[in-house]
């Protein structure tokens, strides 16, 4: 009989359900652990932080289909597969600070964010601290920096919109490395056997 429950050290009493239980109590005390973005915006701005930089990222599950018609609103269809979606903030550098709370595969990046970072950050970038992000967030509000899409029609940006949009994605880079950091680091991201 498997328990659910992995590792040298497992009573072979432990159910399935009491091994989720010991799990939801660790994550629950890992999460009374982290930082509240304002207390982050905040450290940001008396440290003198140049910018900060936001990007979304899907936490893939090995949750089954549901086969009923019903829309699953923790499949991505963008990643094609499902998991939740949290947003990560990270210094200039690419450290994570901030992670949010998971939100449905489905929901799009600017959502999600208007959910739980774009207050604060709206804070940090009245503050001299504004945000860099990709094109996912255009729209985001003032102090949200994104790249500038080119017009319909073919037409062509010119040089210095061309050149802020290469400095945005350049520095954009430090957050992607901050994301493949979470998810290699903590090797628990990998495989996610949870059903939303």
């Amino acid at each position: 009989m498997s328990s659910g429950c992995d590792g040298p050290s497992r009573p072979a009493y432990h159910s399935e359900i009491s091994c989720y239980r010991y799990l939801h109590e660790a994550l629950d005390v890992l999460a009374a652990q982290a930082p509240d973005l304002s207390d982050v915006v905040a450290d940001a701005i008396s440290a003198g932080t140049e910018h900060l930089l936001l990007d979304g990222t899907l936490i893939t599950t090995d949750r089954i289909h549901d086969r009923t018609g019903r829309r699953d609103r923790w499949y991505s269809g963008k990643h094609r597969h499902h998991g939740g979606l949290v947003q990560v903030v990270t210094d200039p550098d690419g450290r994570p600070l901030w992670v949010s709370p998971v939100e449905p595969g489905c929901t799009h990046d600017l959502t999600a964010a208007r959910l739980h970072a774009l207050p604060a950050l709206y804070a940090a970038a009245r503050d001299g601290v504004p945000t860099l992000a990709d094109k996912a967030y255009t729209g985001a509000g003032a102090g949200i920096r994104v790249p500038v899409r080119r017009p319909k029609g073919g037409q062509v940006l010119d040089h210095s919109t061309r050149g802020w949009n290469s400095y945005v994605n350049a520095e954009r880079t430090f957050v992607e490395h901050g994301i493949a950091h979470l998810k290699t680091r903590w090797r628990a991201l990998h495989h996610v056997s949870l059903c939303p």
